[in-house]
């Protein structure tokens, strides 16, 4: 099968020479083809060009869409997210309104805690018919690759539910999906005078076992105020790099943990969050192959500390933008909206917006040799916007789907 889109109003970061990220200065400049097409075969980009030279074998394609007044984009790229989960948290958002703090809610067994008990009464099949629901939900939003966590069974029998359902969905669903261990995500309840017990089961106990069924791509720890520290965090990203599952990190969202600085050190693809990130660990990060993913939407619906993405950009780093879709923080997977919220509330111009959601975040999953830009023998994920103005008009007009076609592995979806 073969599908010719023409006609574009213009082809939105179009390499002929693909990079893994952009940086810096690099993410102020966007390459736009004007006047475009894009030639797909079968699940691979083939080939793209101006429409003045186009080939006229290009044009008996079995599928042709003539994108006039449209924007051909790479598929958004969402690197972090919780979305395979029981039960929605409303309840503790209500809280939240009321003044209580996160630490607050997780210190009364609320928060990912909550999240954990309601998992445990969940099937296998219930979860993975939720989470394929949520999947559909982001794809009409213009996503086509997607990393998930576990992190809410807490004890390795329902990190192994969750992570066998995330198994089932890479099998089921036509984005490309990356499964991430996460069994340090809290301190269960009944090892709270204990921490260091429950870092040993992690190790000696849930990393083997998701080994041997080869369930998890990454390994991540949450190190953090109140969660696991950067001495227990070592410990687990070394237990893990053994059973080759690569390091990514949720890193000083509370307070400076010290987690970019062990992110670093066990060469993560990505440190997340980073609302309190300074000097020294802007310095760790330089010329380093760990991407700084910032995730707009939990800063926001908790109304924290914003990351400083300007600064980082401005020191020369790349930053990658992700969901963290997941019940109790940031409950949306809309990446448009994402992308909006870099430009609102990160000061982050349109252009560097769109590295940031589409090949910065294909690098922090791992994918950026195949996904997250328009390049010959990429995987054909591409979404034709509505018609609009420019590409500015997307960060701008953040309330409305701007997405009007879905192309996912070379396949028209909607």
């Amino acid at each position: 099968m073969s599908l010719l889109i023409q006609h574009i109003k213009a082809l939105v970061l179009a390499e002929d020479e693909p990079k893994s990220f952009y940086a810096g200065k690099e993410m102020a400049t966007l390459s736009l083809l004007k006047n475009a097409w894009l030639y797909i075969e079968g699940s691979q980009i083939s080939d793209f060009g101006t429409m003045d030279t186009l080939p006229n074998t290009y044009k008996e394609a079995s599928q042709i869409i003539d994108a006039s007044d449209r924007f051909v984009f790479p598929s958004y790229c969402d690197s972090h997210t919780h979305l395979v989960y029981p039960e929605s948290r409303e309840i503790e958002y209500v809280n939240k309104i009321k003044g209580l703090s996160y630490e607050e809610i997780a210190k009364q067994g609320g928060g990912i805690l909550n999240s954990a008990k309601k998992m445990a009464e969940k099937s296998e099949d219930e979860l993975f018919d939720e989470a394929m629901l949520r999947l559909n939900e982001i794809i009409r939003y213009g996503t086509g690759a997607v990393e998930i966590k576990s992190g809410y069974g807490l004890n390795t029998t329902n990190e192994l539910k969750m992570l066998r359902v995330i198994k089932r969905l890479k099998a089921s669903s036509m984005l490309e999906i990356k499964a991430t261990l996460l069994g340090a995500h809290a301190i269960p309840m009944e090892y709270k005078a204990n921490p260091s017990a429950y870092v040993d089961l992690v190790i000696n106990e849930m990393i083997p076992q998701v080994a041997a069924e080869d369930l998890a791509d990454y390994i991540d720890v949450f190190c953090d105020k109140g969660f696991f520290t950067p001495e227990d965090t070592d410990r687990i990203l070394n237990a893990g790099m053994k059973y080759g599952m690569r390091a990514k990190i949720h890193a000083n969202e509370l307070d400076y943990s010290g987690g970019i600085q062990v992110g670093v050190k066990y060469n993560a693809l990505s440190v997340d969050h980073l609302e309190f990130t300074s000097d020294a660990e802007i310095d760790a990060l330089k010329n380093t192959e760990t991407m700084p993913t910032i995730l707009p939407g939990a800063a926001f619906f908790l109304n924290m500390r914003y990351a400083p993405a300007r600064k980082m950009i401005d020191a020369g780093l790349p930053v990658a933008l992700a969901s963290d879709f997941n019940p109790g923080s940031s409950p949306s997977g809309n990446m448009q909206l994402i992308q909006a919220m870099g430009s609102i509330l990160y000061k982050m111009t349109p252009e560097e917006g769109i590295y940031a959601t589409t090949i910065n975040t294909a690098y922090a999953m791992g994918l950026s040799e195949t996904h997250g830009s328009i390049a010959k023998g990429k995987v054909a994920n591409v979404f034709i916007s509505k018609a609009i103005p420019s590409i500015e008009y997307m960060p701008y007009s953040y309330g409305d789907n701007k997405v009007e076609t879905i192309i996912l592995r070379g396949k028209i979806i909607s």
